[in-house]
């Protein structure tokens, strides 16, 4: 058995896979044990965990790939630097001591945090584990590769082949133009955080309009017919400075940055609109380039703009490639899996197979608790349950408070690998409730009320509500499609603009319509989802609805749950009805009152923390 061991780390969302023999055994970002949302610390759990899922301590792996080269990304900061001083001088003190510290002595901090392991490391550059992870879990015999991101050493986007066990990359788009940072730039303009408000700025978009769209072409960027572009940097501060963009950005718009936590401007409704139209744009140019210059058929995508599911269901509508496949964790964090995989197939030369489904296993991939762990936790807890003793059972009661609008809180399985909740660690309801969306963005995750939410719908019946193909599969909630016509409501919205569009009543499943009908995609099958699949079909017989509204298991500002403790504390902490842990059924009104202002003073009595 050949033992290898992804991990990235150092820039944010770190994590670690297991490849056993080429089989994807675990993967799972470090936030989830640290409660630390993006994480960038070396990942010692999320290691520790793959070791466990594979029966293997640090001296019996054969290969550690970490997912980029520090030293070659060193060499881009410095020239950078260079370049531009005296000016970045503060970013680059503030930048120095942890590359001092860390980043260039990480095979030392690897072996460090794998006693036992005295074997090779291996650092492959930052696009091809992007490569790897969107080429090598495919279900495609040869593809073309797409990989868009902010930037890793110096590439910021590439493209190449996959074919049999082998990827080649022949053209990069170099560091500082970049797609990413371009709408990075925008996320930091428009109030969100960089790196993690990316998708809040992609939810923002159908509330304003484009007007904005000539401005960005003419003045910041100069887009050629490939996909390729240049950026005007007077615009722009990321390369000397602690911000995303300059002076002269504010003045092109008008406004300074937005306050974070301050209510959306007109402006910003229409910025987001603005760039989300220009990245789709050159999303859609790079891929026809691609296409006619590989001439494949098949497209794999990486990279954390491959997280854009409105840019990519407009790649499919408009049918350059015949089908595409986007690794779930398209971000850094699949960057160790790619890295794990590239050593496997690219390096030890091993055969891979495609056999029409891709091996991602549904991309959970992370752990599981078995019900005598559960039990024992909410028993020490005091919790107040109901244990169903079959499956039948757990999915007629479930199904049930659903149908009644009730809140569900639903840890099953493993934990899904990548940014979404794919049914494992969601939060769950009735995507026909129109009050649904209010109430999950404002009581349950405390968060802005623009937000859309995802539905999850049976995959057999995709078709029948949303404008996609008879049983396309979108397992891993990456690509956007309209509610069909015929499930619409003859909605007014004639002169509304902005969050006033959001008072009005769209279609039959109102909790998971964006305000431009549009809907983040998960299907749901039986081979993948198990029991998942079951619950959707039984809330189906129950309602006549194959179609029900899925959120990530978490409060705003922290990562997804991974434990029977974090989703007990998020229970408890929000307005959730109902808690779903296996086959234990906890409700709400059944648990200890909580006096109003003591709630970490009750949680810390449990060693939640």
């Amino acid at each position: 058995m050949t033992a290898i061991l992804g991990i990235s780390a150092y820039y944010h969302d770190s994590a670690a896979a297991l490849v056993l023999d080429g089989e994807i055994v675990a993967a799972a970002q470090e936030e989830r044990w640290t409660r630390k949302k993006h994480d960038h610390g070396f990942p010692a759990n999320a290691i520790r965990y793959c070791l466990e899922a594979g029966g293997l301590t640090p001296d019996r792996l054969d290969h550690v790939a970490f997912y980029d080269k520090p030293l070659l990304k060193f060499e881009r900061l410095l020239e950078t630097y260079l370049s531009f001083a005296p000016r970045g001088f503060a970013s680059f003190i503030k930048a120095m001591p942890l590359w001092v510290r860390e980043k260039l002595h990480l095979p030392r901090l690897i072996r460090k945090g794998l006693p036992g392991y005295g074997r090779r490391i291996v650092f492959p550059e930052h696009h091809e584990s992007h490569a790897a992870s969107a080429f090598f879990p495919s279900p495609f015999t040869e593809a073309a590769i797409l990989t868009l991101d902010g930037v890793g050493e110096w590439a910021t986007a590439s493209f190449g082949t996959g074919r049999g066990n082998r990827i080649d990359l022949t053209h990069q788009l170099e560091f500082p133009h970049s797609l990413g940072l371009l709408y990075s730039a925008f996320t930091y303009y428009t109030g969100f955080k960089v790196n993690s408000g990316e998708y809040k700025l992609m939810g923002l978009a159908p509330y304003g309009e484009p007007k904005y769209e000539q401005v960005i072409r003419e003045k910041l960027i100069d887009l050629k017919e490939d996909g390729s572009f240049r950026m005007d940097m007077s615009y722009f501060d990321y390369c000397q400075g602690l911000r995303m963009t300059s002076r002269k950005f504010h003045d092109l718009f008008g406004a300074p940055p937005r306050e974070p936590e301050t209510d959306p401007r007109a402006l910003d409704w229409d910025l987001a609109a603005s760039i989300q139209k220009v990245t789709e744009e050159i999303m859609l140019r790079a891929a026809r380039h691609v296409q006619a210059r590989t001439g494949m058929e098949n497209l794999c995508l990486a990279g954390g703009v491959a997280l854009n599911c409105v840019g990519n269901g407009r790649l499919l509508r408009e049918g350059v490639f015949r089908s595409i496949w986007i690794q779930p964790a398209a971000g850094d964090a699949g960057g160790a899996l790619g890295a794990a995989l590239l050593v496997w197939h690219q390096l030890l030369g091993k055969p891979r197979r495609a056999e029409g489904g891709d091996s991602q296993h549904g991309s959970l991939l992370g752990p599981a608790f078995s019900e005598a762990e559960i039990r024992s936790f909410l028993d020490a807890r005091g919790a107040k349950y109901r244990y169903c003793e079959s499956e039948e059972e757990l999915l007629d009661v479930v199904s049930g408070l659903m149908a009644t609008e009730h809140v569900v809180g639903w840890l099953q399985g493993r934990m899904e690998f990548g940014p979404r909740a794919l049914g494992s660690r969601s939060i769950i309801g009735d995507a026909r409730s129109p009050k649904m969306q209010s109430v999950m963005n404002l009581k349950i995750k405390f968060r802005e009320s623009f937000r859309p939410f995802a539905p999850c719908v049976l995959r057999e019946r995709v078709h029948d509500w949303f404008e996609m193909e008879e049983g396309q599969d979108s397992p891993y909630m990456l690509l956007v499609a309209d509610v069909r016509k015929d499930r619409r409501t003859d909605a007014k919205m004639d002169g509304l603009t902005g969050l006033e569009k959001l008072k009005v009543l769209r279609s039959a499943v109102p909790a998971i319509t964006h305000v431009d009908y549009s809907a983040r995609v998960q299907t749901v099958d039986p081979e993948r989802h198990g029991r998942y699949f079951r619950l959707i079909k039984a809330f189906e017989q129950k309602t006549g609805c194959p179609v029900i509204i899925n959120t990530s298991f978490n409060v705003r500002g922290e990562p997804i749950v991974c434990e029977p403790a974090h989703a007990f504390r998020c229970f408890l902490a929000t307005h959730m009805d109902v808690l779903v842990l296996e086959k234990f059924v906890l409700l709400k009104k059944d648990q200890p009152a909580v006096p109003e202002g003591k709630l970490d003073d009750y949680l810390k009595q449990f060693a939640l923390d």
